[in-house]
């Protein structure tokens, strides 16, 4: 590591609590905004219904491989419901390519998303999970397309795609 990287991060360093506050009260804000009634099944529930795959990326927070998701390419008019509880999380209206080999987006349906603060890896990104089942999807970050600037990047693993004309998938997950 060069001298001048790491003294730089040690002046950083001070600053990372006052990030952390500001996207944690990003998170509760957000989180305050959910349309949704969010589900209280523990993520044991979930297991036999979705795939090993699934559940690590939903349940576990993994994140699968770059370009292993077909649903990276895919750019047919439809819905992206999370894999898990089947809620709608993204319209394909506002999919975009963004070249990091993860399905991309510009924005989730309105009050389908909850936020967290992550710090998996030091420097805090914003984690995004689904409003109704907590199933983890992704990360926001600030570097999209205009007008919004956003890229919802999310694991294709996560997602189920519904293409336009087909009927949605019962939600899943009451009682």
């Amino acid at each position: 590591m060069k001298r001048r990287t790491l003294l730089s991060g040690l002046i950083l360093a001070p600053a990372i609590p006052l990030l952390a506050r500001s996207q944690l009260a990003m998170a509760v804000e957000k989180d305050a905004s959910l349309s949704v009634t969010p589900l209280t099944h523990e993520h044991d529930y979930w297991r036999d219904k979705v795939s090993s795959e699934a559940y690590d990326v939903l349940f576990e927070e993994d994140t699968e491989r770059p370009h292993s998701s077909p649903l990276d390419k895919l750019y047919d008019d439809g819905t992206y419901v999370c894999a898990a509880c089947y809620l709608p999380l993204f319209d394909s209206s506002a999919k975009f390519d963004s070249g990091t080999g993860w399905p991309s987006f510009t924005q989730p349906i309105e009050g389908h998303m909850g936020t967290k603060a992550d710090y998996a890896l030091i420097w805090p990104r914003t984690e995004y999970h689904c409003g109704r089942c907590g199933g983890h999807q992704g990360h926001v970050f600030n570097d999209g397309p205009e007008p919004r600037g956003e890229r919802w990047c999310n694991n294709g693993v996560a997602l189920r795609f519904v293409a336009k004309g087909d009927q949605l998938p019962a939600l899943r997950g009451d009682a």
